[in-house]
């Protein structure tokens, strides 16, 4: 049970289950998230809980509409451009401290987490898809080796990590995938920056096409 450990492991795992929960879908913009009902499912207090809701809004998945209503929240065309340039910023940079960084080691990892999302393509289960192509962006900027980059990206993981679950064009992403590894695997700086902002201003497109189409 949650509620027989620390009271902070409890709040962190409450806190990945529910911006998972966000991420893949189960829980939708717009949802109510009732504190009471979401201690007795999760098998937590509500404190922690209370705590996870805080943290949730914090980073951009949960608002307030009213002083005791809790919901998922609905993120505008503004919003998902402005987080597409942060992540443009942020990647690019990412992906050239990469391929100078990356080694045969790093290199190998990528492989593995690459290998990982081609079988979870080939299995067209979205959830999967969805965990296998975040673990490649987050495998790079592990391989990137850059502290201030990793905790600027921190906040930002979870809804970055939705706005890649929103593009189910998965054939096409797997093989953007693959060049932008080919880029880092060629140890070129500028050419793993130049594929990685091709790669986020392709998924703009196609997310904003998706999400927001006129």
């Amino acid at each position: 049970m949650l509620s027989q450990k620390p009271l902070a492991v409890v709040r962190q795992r409450v806190v990945d289950e529910l911006r998972e929960r966000i991420i893949t879908g189960k829980l939708k913009p717009g949802d109510r998230l009732v504190e009471r009902d979401l201690a007795e499912d999760l098998g937590a207090s509500r404190l922690p809980v209370r705590e996870a809701i805080r943290a949730l809004e914090s980073e951009g998945f949960l608002e307030t509409p009213s002083p005791r209503r809790v919901v998922v929240r609905q993120l505008s065309k503004v919003d998902v451009e402005e987080l597409f340039d942060v992540r443009e910023a942020l990647e690019v940079l990412a992906c050239g401290f990469a391929a100078e960084r990356a080694g045969s080691a790093g290199l190998a990892r990528l492989d593995a987490v690459l290998a990982d999302a081609a079988d979870a393509t080939a299995s067209g289960k979205g959830t999967r898809i969805t965990a296998a192509n975040n673990r490649f962006h987050e495998e790079i900027l592990a391989v990137a080796g850059h502290r201030l980059l990793s905790t600027l990206m921190q906040p930002l993981e979870g809804r970055l990590a939705w706005l890649t679950g929103q593009n189910e064009h998965w054939n096409d992403l797997l093989a953007e995938h693959r060049r932008l590894y080919d880029a880092i695997a060629s140890g070129d700086p500028e050419q793993a920056k130049t594929c990685a902002l091709e790669h986020v201003r392709v998924n703009r497109k196609v997310t904003l096409g998706l999400l927001f189409p006129e």
